[in-house]
């Protein structure tokens, strides 16, 4: 408990007069610890709060690929956790381990048209993911596509793509070899809030 000056009193400074309050008055002062786990949506289900992906845990590994072709990552036959589902989350961080250095397209995608987007199907499996980048711009981008990123051969090539592909529900990339002969590719993905 913590003893106050009470507003218009006797002892306060700012020419106020007697007042029918006493010259000080009791102000509980404790400290409350509070979480923020999330909202209840117009259902009333609660609905918690997005963390950070704490590792890469959306492996995948394609072998032999031939110069000028694609894979498409994370993809359900390999991974198991397809496709990237960005709901709630800003940045995307996708790590690249080429059995063959050189340079690699890497352009982000609409997911499988197996799946719906926000209830919406058949969507345009594949396709680059467009929107509008810039504010006050009135024309569609592609939200990602590095044409040609040099790759180091047998590490783990590591970048982070920050808010363009926020909240993208049917996320995944396409990877094209332009490094001149076979690779293997090795990706994963982890997603931050």
């Amino acid at each position: 408990m913590v003893k106050t000056i009470t507003p218009f009193s006797t002892r306060a400074k700012e020419g106020a007069t007697d007042s029918p309050l006493g010259d000080f008055v009791t102000v509980e002062s404790n400290i409350q610890s509070t979480a923020d786990v999330g909202f209840y949506d117009e259902n009333g289900k609660l609905t918690g709060r997005k963390s950070s992906d704490k590792e890469f845990s959306m492996y995948q590994r394609d072998d032999a690929i031939p110069n000028g072709q694609a894979i498409i990552s994370p993809s359900e036959v390999i991974s198991g956790q397809w496709p990237l589902d960005m709901t709630g989350f800003n940045d995307v961080v996708i790590a690249i381990n080429p059995s063959r250095a050189g340079n690699y397209e890497i352009t982000a995608v609409m997911g499988p048209d197996t799946l719906a987007w926000a209830g919406l199907t058949p969507i345009n499996a594949a396709s680059d993911l467009r929107g509008n980048l810039h504010t006050g711009t009135t024309s569609f981008a592609n939200l990602f596509n590095d044409g040609a990123e040099a790759l180091t051969a047998d590490v783990w090539n590591i970048f982070i793509i920050k808010s363009n592909l926020a909240n993208q529900k049917l996320l995944q990339f396409k990877i094209t070899n332009n490094a001149g002969g076979d690779s293997n590719i090795q990706t994963n993905f982890m997603r931050l809030v």
